[in-house]
């Protein structure tokens, strides 16, 4: 396995901090997301070795591991103990025969020779090639990262959509009510296992903008409507938009500006609860009549005196 030096992936160095991590990665992925490269191999490669480095060096467990032992952060403990076993210093390790080419520094990766001379180290650690019966370490693949970017209304709404991962078309159905920031795992739908191990999983993150007539608070939407003058002072119907369509609201006479009305179960979707949703509240704000009539005006001036 080559080693892939994930700094290097996302144009940092050691000294990054986990904000220049996450920052890195958004950019990346948005610039090499199939998506955007439909029929790129090398775009969709350049996706899958972004997606590798940011699991890795956005947490601060797996990125110290990794700092220490490469691209085998996965097997660190595994190796300190086999490392203890054999009786050998910590960091690095070597082969006792002639044909096996030895390990490198840890932090560079691991690489093996053609040759019959395997170390105890390694057959501890990888089974041996020489047709003995110590059993092949089974290593689970790596795990995919994605993110998914939704309108707020198809985020309201159970759909389908097809991703392209890896090269491969995954058609999947998203429920109705996901969250911007909420990750959903789909199970093997990650990298391939080692020596029979595994597959990784896919994480999907969703990205859900602001949409520019609904504020989403939890599962409640906050919506601001404009309403005239005359139906302020004297009531009647004013026609409101949902998510689901449009429904008729009935105004009080001498309604203020600013009044709040809560339109229950007309908000957003409740996450995996069938025919659940949160509330619509309305934000009236009257609004002034303008190019007034000499006798509009003076009507007006006359409600002044009274």
């Amino acid at each position: 396995m080559a080693y892939i030096d994930y700094y290097k992936v996302l144009g940092l160095d050691k000294s990054a901090s986990a904000d220049d991590v996450k920052k890195a990665y958004r950019k990346l992925a948005r610039k090499y997301h199939p998506d955007m490269n439909p029929n790129d191999a090398e775009s969709h490669r350049k996706f899958q070795e972004i997606n590798e480095a940011n699991e890795v060096l956005s947490d601060p467990e797996k990125r110290k591991k990794y700092d220490e032992y490469g691209e085998n952060w996965k097997h660190a403990e595994e190796f300190e103990q086999a490392r203890k076993q054999q009786g050998q210093p910590g960091g690095r390790a070597w082969s006792s025969g002639g044909g096996f080419q030895g390990f490198g520094d840890f932090s560079g990766g691991f690489y093996a020779g053609d040759g019959d001379g395997y170390s105890d180290f390694f057959e501890s650690l990888f089974g041996s090639r020489r047709g003995s019966n110590r059993r092949t370490a089974r290593f689970r693949g790596q795990d995919y990262h994605a993110e998914l970017h939704l309108a707020l209304r198809d985020a309201a709404q159970t759909h389908k959509q097809t991703l392209s991962v890896n090269r491969k078309n995954l058609r999947i159905t998203i429920p109705a009510g996901v969250s911007d920031g909420q990750t959903i795992k789909l199970k093997g739908q990650g990298g391939p296992g080692m020596e029979g191990g595994p597959a990784g999983d896919l994480l999907i993150t969703f990205v859900i903008p602001e949409d520019p007539a609904f504020k989403r608070v939890g599962d409640d939407l906050y919506v601001n409507v404009p309403l005239n003058l005359y139906i302020a002072v004297l009531g009647g119907d004013l026609t409101v938009d949902t998510l689901d369509g449009k429904v008729k609201l009935k105004v009080k006479p001498e309604t203020q500006n600013g009044t709040k009305v809560r339109l229950k179960g007309k908000g957003f979707p409740v996450y995996k609860k069938e025919n659940q949703a949160g509330d619509l509240i309305v934000t009236l704000n009257i609004q002034l009549p303008t190019g007034l009539t000499d006798k509009q005006k003076h009507l007006f001036e006359e409600l002044s005196k009274s």
